[in-house]
């Protein structure tokens, strides 16, 4: 009998459950919990990337995102799963989705940066519908005077778009498309929007 084989299906089912049941993605920290024994992070991560494969083919996914991991459903399967919630959702603003756009590329950045790029004043209306949305939050004040707030993006910003770092952020011209098809239980969907490059000059990428 293959004792190892055992205890690491046993494992993964531990695992399988756990993320099953969670409606938030679950750290390392968390799932270490789940065990008697002391599992070192990297040990923790192969019984999750063997997870992970026991999935492939499947209606469902796991994944790893900045927040931990979690189950989701395929992308191509998540139109079908909408119908289950056939109510429209809200649409944001195409300067909602220009701000957006570039908090996540010039971050830190203060309601005056953002106000230079976009060339018009940002309406305190978008940068609260983005803090509501759990996408953009204060990070801290930029020394001059005034010391205006800085703004960045959260780890639920990179949850929703399944992404686990900044790094992962896509070409400047493609993150209106992996906007609108983030797919997150109970997450308002956004607006088809694909923002110009020439907005935010060069696209700067910078450690969570």
């Amino acid at each position: 009998m293959d004792t190892p084989s055992l205890e690491l299906t046993h494992m993964k089912y531990m695992l399988e459950a756990a993320l099953l049941v969670s409606q938030e993605p679950l750290p390392l920290s968390e799932l270490k919990k789940l065990f008697d024994e002391e599992l070192s992070s990297d040990a923790l991560r192969r019984v999750l990337d063997d997870l992970r494969q026991d999935w492939q083919g499947r209606g469902i996914e796991l994944t790893h995102v900045a927040s931990g991991w979690r189950f989701r459903a395929r992308p191509e399967y998540q139109p079908f799963i909408d119908r289950l919630n056939p109510q429209k959702p809200p649409r944001y603003s195409r300067a909602v989705l220009e701000t957006l756009a570039i908090v996540a590329y010039r971050q830190p950045c203060t309601r005056g940066d953002i106000e230079e790029i976009r060339g018009v004043v940002v309406s305190a209306n978008i940068i609260k519908s983005l803090e509501t949305r759990g996408w953009i939050e204060v990070v801290g004040h930029k020394e001059v005077p005034g010391r205006p707030e800085l703004f960045a993006t959260t780890r639920a910003f990179l949850d929703d778009l399944n992404l686990s770092s900044l790094e992962e952020l896509p070409r400047l011209d493609d993150l209106g498309s992996l906007v609108e098809t983030a797919t997150v239980a109970a997450a308002e969907p956004a607006a088809t929007y694909e923002p110009e490059p020439s907005m935010i000059e060069e696209p700067r990428r910078e450690a969570a």
